[in-house]
């Protein structure tokens, strides 16, 4: 099994870094750090590293300064459950789930769960249902399903559901099977440009500017992660989407904050605009919903030669599901993960991991590959395509191996966590929040603009 450095520089060279950079890489801290069978410490840790050492290279490119990155795996666990720690004005995060948000079972004594804390969502379930929004009435109307057929429908209804499937059934899919055939992170050239050279400043990031078009978890800790080390990133929301707050403060920090209604010609040209001025472009659609506003890759490139476009999916970007809508909990659920943990721990259902551990190293993983393929534009030119997704990250974590004995592992009380915490102004009070794990020794992460509500801010990058 590999050890942490092994497993940060497979992931390092294969994105086409210099292996001599890792030298700089300073791990510290032992597995299990958290109540799980699979290596989510090193999963934490491995992610968090690989992007601070893109940081690091990028600022030894522009000022020829190298600089050492250290990565404890107890604080990058701590980052990657960042929303459970969130504390504004001392106040915990009110429930997580929506109601009848969770796990079922089935007529043919099969799992289902279900992702119902958007509005939209939760209402195409009781639809396929015929059923009220109560977990009584879920469960009891699910019995008249069978597993399978109801998440079949439930898709095609809108919804976002999962199946529990055992890691071999997922790998015998048509859809396992491609993407079992694509890298962890994709970085691709998709048009011809002149380089871009840095802008000046006194940050790794300083002076880029990044458009963030995510919700969530993944797409917004990549747009958090680029912001720590300079980055001026303006999240676009639009003004009727449903949003989950708790989520939104946390992944706000060292943002500016927009609406833009994208369904509307005014809003498009808006955005059009932004995507001329942007070095960076990240989003979390679906394919085929951001082809339809007018903002695929290709767009985007045309509109402004040399940007890197970022592209977040649940199921990856090839075979039967790409087009398929998921989150951390769901991907867990069908993949197998839910199942392994389920019968380490010697229950009949699913366990989840103890992180949303497939968001959190895919949002790294995303600001990793847009930093690579960033510096890859400032050296040689080029468009390039970043693409990522939570079944591929999933897929990696479940091939670094297991955690004998990993669950019997006691999970962080308070007292472990504090270390960690900072508190930072905000719009919405003060906020007790997870500092960054990936400490650069001359240019430390940091958030300078405090988490502000949604839309606090003109659809403008500054001056």
């Amino acid at each position: 099994m590999q050890d942490v450095s092994e497993i940060l520089a497979e992931i390092w060279t294969g994105a086409g870094g210099a292996p001599s950079a890792l030298d700089a890489v300073r791990l510290t801290g032992a597995e299990p750090q958290l109540p799980s069978s699979f290596r989510v410490g090193a999963a934490a840790q491995a992610s968090i590293a690989v992007a601070g050492l893109a940081a690091a290279e990028i600022w030894r490119s522009r000022s020829g300064e190298r600089q050492d990155v250290a990565v404890d795996m107890r604080h990058a666990v701590v980052e990657c459950r960042s929303e459970r720690y969130l504390r504004v004005d001392g106040k915990p995060p009110p429930p997580a789930w929506d109601k009848i948000a969770g796990v079922y079972r089935t007529r043919d004594n099969r799992f289902v769960r279900l992702h119902t804390n958007f509005p939209h969502h939760r209402d195409a379930v009781c639809r396929v249902l015929a059923c009220k929004a109560e977990r009584d009435d879920v469960q009891a109307a699910l019995m008249q399903w069978d597993g399978e057929a109801f998440e079949t429908a439930a898709y095609a209804a809108g919804g976002v559901v999962a199946l529990m499937r055992s890691y071999d059934e997922w790998s015998a899919t048509p859809h396992a099977k491609e993407l079992a055939k694509l890298p962890l992170i994709e970085i691709e050239k998709i048009g011809d440009a002149a380089p871009k050279p840095w802008a000046s400043g006194d940050r790794p990031l300083a002076g880029l500017r990044v458009l963030d078009l995510s919700r969530v978890i993944a797409g917004p800790v990549a747009g958090r992660t680029l912001a720590a080390h300079g980055a001026d990133v303006l999240l676009i929301s639009g003004p009727d989407l449903p949003a989950i707050p708790w989520l939104t403060i946390d992944t706000g920090r060292g943002k500016l904050s927009s609406f833009v209604e994208l369904r509307s010609e005014e809003g498009r040209q808006v955005m059009r605009d932004l995507v001329a001025q942007a070095d960076i472009f990240s989003q979390g659609y679906r394919p085929q919903a951001i082809a339809r506003l007018g903002f695929s890759s290709e767009e985007a490139a045309r509109i402004n030669p040399g940007i890197v476009y970022v592209t977040l999916s649940a199921y990856g970007h090839a075979g039967p599901w790409a087009d398929r809508r998921g989150f951390d909990s769901l991907v867990q659920t069908t993949t197998g993960f839910n199942h392994a943990e389920g019968q380490a721990a010697g229950i009949d259902g699913p366990k989840e991991l103890p992180a949303q551990m497939l968001d959190h190293a895919t949002g790294y993983f995303m600001a990793f590959g847009a930093m690579m393929a960033k510096a890859r534009q400032a050296r040689e030119g080029g468009s390039w395509h970043v693409r990522v997704s939570l079944a591929q990250t999933g897929r990696w974590l479940w091939n670094l191996g297991r955690v004998a004995g990993g669950l019997a592992t006691g999970d962080l009380k308070a007292d472990a966590v504090t270390p960690y915490i900072e508190q930072l102004p905000s719009g919405l009070g003060t906020l007790s929040s997870v500092r960054h794990a990936a400490v650069l020794s001359k240019t430390p992460a940091h958030w300078s603009r405090p988490a502000m509500p949604l839309g606090s801010h003109p659809p403008e990058f500054p001056g």
